[in-house]
């Protein structure tokens, strides 16, 4: 895939592999090391981008997000990662609002703290890489690694549908 002609977006594209310098805690709150999309390639991965201080992760991001993990729970086809993708307000989403996010919302899974680095102009490369536009934003990729869904708006009903019938 050539990146730099997508403008937005990378749907029927291949995975970019997740960056190694993200900072990762496990579904108790323990940190982990970096997850690799690698290691779930027989799966269904959901990967959640937010901010811990922007309204509508709060207001339907994360409460769709809880609501599928609920639907799921116990389905071993589909995974889900929660990712602070920090581009903006570095002072206030912190690695410290990652066990704060993943308490409120009960959800005992992976969550990543995603600042990029050099090579990302210093944007979470999870963005740069999917070309996501911003926060809440989710992202489908199937169990070939490619990506099925990557957009803002998400019929949480549907998702729940779809994922469900994953096998």
């Amino acid at each position: 895939m050539n990146e730099q002609n997508i403008k937005y977006g990378i749907e029927g594209h291949q995975a970019p592999e997740l960056a190694t310098d993200i900072h990762w805690i496990n579904g108790a709150g323990q940190e982990i090391d970096p997850i690799q999309l690698k290691d779930y390639e027989n799966k269904f991965k959901v990967i959640y981008a937010f901010q811990s201080w922007c309204p509508g992760c709060h207001s339907r991001g994360l409460p769709s997000l809880q609501k599928m993990v609920n639907a799921l729970n116990g389905n071993d086809n589909v995974v889900f990662f929660a990712m602070q993708t920090v581009f903006e307000g570095f002072n206030a989403n912190t690695k410290d609002k990652l066990l704060e996010t993943q308490n409120k919302y009960n959800l005992q899974i992976p969550f990543g703290h995603d600042i990029g680095n050099d090579k990302t102009n210093n944007r979470s490369s999870t963005m740069y890489h999917y070309r996501t536009g911003g926060t809440p934003w989710f992202i489908l990729i199937d169990k070939s690694n490619r990506v099925v869904f990557n957009d803002f708006q998400l019929n949480t009903e549907k998702a729940i549908d779809y994922l469900k019938s994953v096998k």
